[in-house]
């Protein structure tokens, strides 16, 4: 149990703030935002605020920020169709019912002749008396139709009537706050924890390991390994870990003096089957707020890097699609992560927040990216691509990627359930 509520905190948390990036720069560039979800599929929860919609849905794995213009929101009236019009003190429409019997006798009812929405904001049609009439339309207006109410969304609120530098700004504040999130997860951690020192100083020696049976002791400053000089704590395990099952001498500076100490590290298998060294020390932690604000930065764009250079072997093909994961294998691995306590939980939590902001940057259709390439396109052509070609590529793009999501989840569960 506590293993899913870990799980819904944190890819919860990750796609909030996703979203959270694509609504305040959309809401920043004057865009309406129809709805801002967390979840796909069905309705749990579900809050009107202002103009827009604050939902909880069922499936767990996403979310999403419904932007007025961006889908098939658009309501057109053909002429002859038969409205009823609430017309407010300022003689402007403020409401429009689409469904015949309203039983409010203050609404005028209307046979469309020419209507726009959009841009003019009027209604033209004759009424009961067959006289010609047109009304302007309030700019927040909302149209009734079969219990469901839509705030109209006059052309300048839509995504499609900003400049394609605000368009793509509110495309790519969704990966930019995972990676913001990602920041500020490291920075509590150097904050709550410390900052990892980069001197190699030993911290603590567990007594049960081989480090505490060769007489290293806590405070020992690793200067040589093998002959092979030692400044900082990654140089010490890089050697360490290179040397499993190795005799090493090392030289270290213990109270003002040297010692030669003879150990072997122990031989420790990950799960592919890599062999590594261990010693059984720790690393001394600074704490230090500047440096836990360098220390956010400094994670959070190696990170970046470490994870666009594994995307290189998988397009070169030493990284194999069989060792993606999805949910499956997200779950599983938090699970494993929550044994070793919160604050490397809160690591795994940047880590996938990094990630997650790296896949939507993917040059692929329906993604994030794939949405910023159109918009590149459009700012080089100096005309937008034409909406159904691009509609077409995006479809294409999100029926291969449940593809592809079906194919990795099917992994996981082999690889988690059927080893």
């Amino acid at each position: 149990m506590e293993t899913v509520i870990a799980f819904i905190i944190i890819f919860g948390s990750l796609v909030f703030f996703h979203e959270l990036g694509h609504f305040l720069f959309a809401k920043k560039a004057g865009i309406m935002v129809r709805e801002f979800a967390i979840g796909f599929g069905p309705k749990i929860i579900g809050i009107q605020k202002g103009e827009t919609l604050y939902t909880v849905r069922l499936l767990p794995l996403g979310g999403y920020v419904r932007m007025a213009g961006e889908d098939f929101d658009k309501v057109e009236l053909q002429p002859g169709y038969r409205v009823g019009l609430l017309i407010n003190t300022s003689d402007e429409i403020e409401k429009i019912y689409l469904n015949r019997n309203v039983a409010n006798p203050d609404v005028l009812f209307l046979e469309v002749e020419t209507s726009d929405l959009e841009r003019k904001l009027y209604i033209e049609g004759y009424d009961d008396e067959g006289q010609l009439v047109r009304y302007n339309v309030s700019r927040k207006a909302v149209i009734y139709e079969k219990g469901q109410k839509t705030l109209i969304a006059p052309y300048d609120r839509q995504f499609e009537s900003k400049s394609v530098g605000s368009r793509a700004m509110a495309i790519f504040a969704g990966p930019l706050f995972n990676f913001i999130l990602s920041f500020f997860i490291f920075l509590a951690l150097g904050l709550m924890q410390g900052v990892p020192a980069k001197e190699a100083v030993i911290a603590d020696v567990q007594s049960d390991n081989v480090a505490y049976t060769a007489g290293v002791e806590a405070g020992d400053r690793v200067t040589e390994i093998d002959g092979q000089s030692i400044s900082t704590w990654n140089e010490f395990v890089e050697v360490v870990q290179a040397s499993p099952g190795i005799p090493l001498q090392l030289v270290v500076e213990r109270d003002g003096s040297l010692a030669k100490l003879d150990i072997t590290p122990t031989t420790i298998k990950d799960k592919s089957g890599q062999e590594y060294g261990q010693l059984g020390v720790t690393r001394p932690m600074e704490k230090n707020p500047l440096k836990a604000v360098a220390y956010g930065a400094d994670q959070t764009v190696s990170w970046i890097v470490r994870i666009f250079e594994l995307l290189g072997t998988l397009i070169t093909g030493q990284f194999s699609i069989d060792d993606l994961s999805g949910p499956v294998g997200i779950y599983k691995a938090t699970e494993e992560v929550a044994q070793y306590g919160i604050y490397n939980l809160m690591n795994w939590a940047a880590v996938l927040s990094i990630n997650l902001g790296i896949m939507n940057l993917l040059p692929l259709p329906a993604l994030d990216g794939g949405r910023l390439l159109f918009f590149f396109f459009e700012a080089v052509r100096g005309k937008p691509i034409d909406k159904q070609k691009e509609g077409m590529v995006h479809f294409v793009g999100i029926v291969l990627l449940m593809v592809l999501m079906l194919v990795v989840t099917w992994n996981d569960i082999q690889r988690f359930f059927f080893p």
